[in-house]
């Protein structure tokens, strides 16, 4: 950013690397609820994922209709030890509140613009927002396709997805690869209570196809469903949000940020209709119907991606914090269990479980149109359903 108001951005021997003390988390919750909420104050859905995630990441509850307003020249000045990084999830955080509005008030637009250009920081997703604010849904979504997290999964040929060919673009499809179906019907081979057999057999559990074949997800999505059974997440709706939080969370390129605004905007706002090529149909308001429940579980999802990026890192591993363009192949026989650990995967905290998160076995982690196309496929392939447990709520 060039705004001669940003705070600039500290040396690297003043940078703050401590943990936010409860004075700056106050000022942290003072500035996302003055920047993302419409006339009238913050909606219902937005206190408490800003509560949720603010306590979950720092380990401070913080009340927040009582610490008071923080304007943009403020925070930056209480940031100014703090790197571009750090700035950056602050701003992703304002995002994260201001994504959840509909409509999208272009007064809220402005501020979170506002925030980011005193931070001397910027996003992608800060021009999807401008778009939906103006009521152009269309190109909202021309620009997300376009942001940079998606343009540099294809800049080298992505040998993790083990296509036939290079991808033309981050969600295209693979009908007519043989040799990849293959690869992932072979992951029945593998022993039970690894990572691979439970891929397989949450794809068998829910009629899911493999990528290769028509009617299966694009490569780079089926991507996520190695995380489902290793983060032990469910597939509804719900689950596939904690699921693209934690992925979100865990990545060291804060693009990836992106992700999670892919997921509110087809499951929360429906803004983003048409995102991941519409493999997922979009379907509005599984945020804020149950709120602070959902918050909860959003905040754990994160707060283990945060903690999982944090473990790599310290181990030399860094280049495996972008949990979808990880080759989860190499890991298909190892122990599901084992796995997490020399990961540094944190369970689900008992919250988010008391709060309704699931796992891919469990009754509720899957949808009843998933179990009933499990059920199909199994009668069209004359074998025995069988679900591994997972049952509809």
């Amino acid at each position: 950013m060039t705004d001669t108001r940003a705070v600039p951005l500290p040396s690297p021997d003043d940078v703050l690397l401590e943990p936010p003390a409860a004075e700056e988390v106050a000022m942290m919750v003072g500035a996302f609820k003055t920047a993302c909420a419409p006339t009238g104050g913050l909606t219902e859905v937005q206190r408490a994922v800003i509560a949720a995630i603010t306590e979950s990441m720092t380990g401070i509850t913080t009340d927040v209709d009582a610490v008071p307003g923080v304007s943009a020249h403020e925070f930056a000045e209480a940031m100014r030890r703090r790197d571009a990084g750090y700035r950056t999830r602050m701003v992703q955080m304002m995002l994260l509140g201001e994504l959840l509005l509909v409509p999208l008030p272009p007064e809220v637009t402005a501020r979170v613009e506002e925030y980011a250009e005193c931070l001397g920081v910027a996003d992608d997703m800060m021009a999807v927002a401008r778009r939906v604010a103006s009521g152009s849904l269309g190109l909202a979504l021309i620009d997300f396709e376009r942001s940079g997290y998606f343009n540099q999964m294809l800049e080298t040929p992505p040998e993790h997805l083990h296509t036939a060919k290079p991808l033309a673009d981050a969600w295209q499809l693979a009908y007519d690869d043989g040799a990849l179906y293959q690869r992932w019907a072979a992951l029945e081979e593998c022993p039970k209570g690894t990572l691979g057999r439970g891929v397989w057999q949450f794809y068998r559990a829910r009629g899911f196809t493999f990528p290769g074949t028509p009617n299966s997800a694009p490569p780079t999505l089926a991507q996520h469903d190695w995380i489902h059974v290793l983060a032990d997440y469910g597939s509804t709706v719900e689950s596939e949000i904690e699921v693209f939080g934690l992925i979100a969370r865990c990545n060291d390129d804060p693009r990836a940020f992106s992700l999670l605004a892919m997921v509110l905007g087809l499951f929360e706002t429906g803004y983003l209709y048409g995102a991941a090529r519409g493999f997922f149909g979009y379907d509005r308001g599984h945020m804020s119907r149950d709120a602070d429940h959902m918050a909860r579980r959003l905040a754990d999802a994160m707060y283990r991606g945060a903690k999982l990026a944090w473990n790599l890192d310290d181990v030399g591993r860094s280049d495996e914090t972008d949990l979808l363009a990880t080759d989860w192949f190499q890991y298909a026989d190892r122990d599901v269990r084992d796995l997490r650990e020399e990961l540094g995967l944190l369970p689900k905290s008992q919250r988010a479980i008391e709060s309704g998160s699931v796992g891919p076995w469990d009754r509720g982690g899957i949808s009843p149109f998933q179990y009933e196309q499990g059920q199909r496929a199994a009668r069209a392939d004359g074998r025995e359903y069988e679900s591994y447990g997972a049952s509809p709520a």
